[in-house]
């Protein structure tokens, strides 16, 4: 049995997220449909993470395992020649059969991008919070934030999942014209986690939670206690970080 390992590239606009649904059109789902029609079987792909709807990727990265015959690079072009203009396959290859799109990833990093103008251009890929925000001041927040290790204040409530510490190797904002970019990497992340953040600092930018309050959400282990969630058509999967390089 051979294991095919694929990097992704989508645009989550027409999307109820990547994870396959029995009443919505997926990532996941069109992905499955493709490599059914090229191998003329049904194959379990299995994604890094799970992509909620409305967001993008630049780099999520899944696998599947197969008889067939037909090399990485013969996937990678079939897969691109099926597939909807909105998902991309940008390289395919062979990789060890034990290895395990998810539980083998050793960080994901997130992109968030604000707008400073509104912008007919970026509407489905930049949110304009419609505010003026000082950077400095969500600079510091997002070094605040580098020191935290629970993230309980900042899932989406009623959460099934009981653990939830993250460890965080970057955590970062940075202008560039008309945007604003956030960066966030960890060994981990909770559900709604990264837009929960970016909607707390973006209350912190506008002066409507002060620093010292902002430290104390993390102590109050309490989702009301933190902003609002950032809306997902501003966030991308940037990358997926394995032992072994895959570009």
């Amino acid at each position: 049995m051979r294991n095919i390992k694929i990097l992704i590239e989508y645009d989550g606009t027409n999307y109820n997220g990547w994870q396959i649904q029995s009443n919505a059109k997926s990532v996941q789902g069109e992905l499955t449909d493709s490599l059914r029609s090229i191998i003329g079987s049904d194959v379990t792909l299995t994604g890094a993470g799970r992509t909620d709807s409305g967001v993008h990727a630049m780099g999520q990265v899944a696998n599947f395992r197969t008889e067939s015959e037909i090399s990485a690079n013969k996937f990678k072009d079939g897969l691109n020649g099926t597939l909807p203009k909105d998902i991309r396959i940008l390289n395919a290859v062979e990789i060890d059969e034990d290895f395990h799109s998810r539980r083998d990833a050793l960080e994901r990093q997130y992109l968030y991008k604000l707008s400073k103008r509104e912008s007919a251009l970026a509407r489905f890929y930049a949110y304009d919070p419609g505010y003026d925000l000082s950077l400095q001041d969500m600079v510091v927040s997002a070094e605040i934030i580098k020191t935290k290790s629970d993230f309980s204040s900042f899932c989406k409530t009623r959460s099934k999942t009981e653990n939830k510490k993250c460890k965080i190797m970057k955590s970062e904002w940075r202008e560039n014209g008309d945007f604003l970019y956030y960066t966030i990497a960890a060994d981990r992340f909770i559900y709604n986690m990264v837009r929960s953040l970016v909607g707390t600092m973006i209350e912190v930018g506008r002066g409507k939670i002060a620093m010292e309050e902002f430290e104390e959400i993390f102590e109050k282990s309490d989702r009301r206690a933190a902003g609002p969630n950032a809306p997902a058509h501003g966030l991308y999967l940037e990358k997926v970080v394995y032992a072994e390089d895959f570009n």
